[in-house]
């Protein structure tokens, strides 16, 4: 009830104060950066090797594990999830909040180089990936056939259908092709906006 009788005897000041919130209310609207993919800092770097032919246990035991016992050495890690697949072995690291991503993935990138060498013969260098709000993949596509070869599906869909998205008429980054069974591709890839 003190508030009523305060507008009362002073109506002046709580029309300011209105006038106040209303100016700084437009400002603040006014000033606001708006982004369709706002650079959102997620401290998380991912780490892909590949090495074609293994199974996914062999590729546990000779690629994943020694990755994951180095990458523990890295500064300011919160957390280290790993998926092992024919062929592949994705390992997530996440930092604390507070770190410098781009000394996190130098430390990363030491750290794997230290290790090639205890790798099978034949294992591609690592992909070392930033992880932002912006690189999530949107869509991912499997191709099957009963008429293709292996050979013929990966090609299709590595040269035939992965072009045809490249040549949309927006702005689209093609992460990678990557077949997990010889049968099945993966096409993720991201829209991302216009630069122009």
């Amino acid at each position: 009830m003190w508030i009523v009788r305060l507008a009362l005897n002073r109506p002046y000041t709580f029309i300011v104060a209105a006038i106040l919130i209303l100016v700084l209310g437009l400002t603040s609207i006014a000033t606001t950066p708006t982004d369709i993919f706002p650079n959102i800092d997620i401290p998380v770097v991912t780490v892909i090797w590949s090495y074609s032919g293994p199974s996914a246990k062999e590729m546990e035991q000779r690629v994943t594990t020694f990755s994951e016992f180095v990458m523990a050495v890295v500064n300011d890690v919160k957390a280290i999830d790993s998926q092992t697949v024919n062929g592949a072995s994705v390992i997530k690291i996440s930092f604390q909040p507070q770190v410098r991503i781009d000394a996190a993935m130098s430390q990363i990138g030491a750290a794997v180089q230290g290790i090639r060498f205890r790798m099978p013969p034949g294992v591609n260098p690592p992909w070392i990936l930033r992880f932002t709000a912006s690189t999530v993949p949107i869509i991912q596509l499997s191709l099957s056939s009963d008429s293709l070869s292996e050979s013929e599906l990966y090609d299709y869909g590595l040269f035939r259908i992965r072009q045809q998205l490249n040549t949309n008429a927006r702005p689209i980054i093609l992460l990678w092709t990557f077949a997990e069974a010889r049968t099945c591709i993966d096409i993720p890839w991201e829209l991302r906006p216009s630069l122009a």
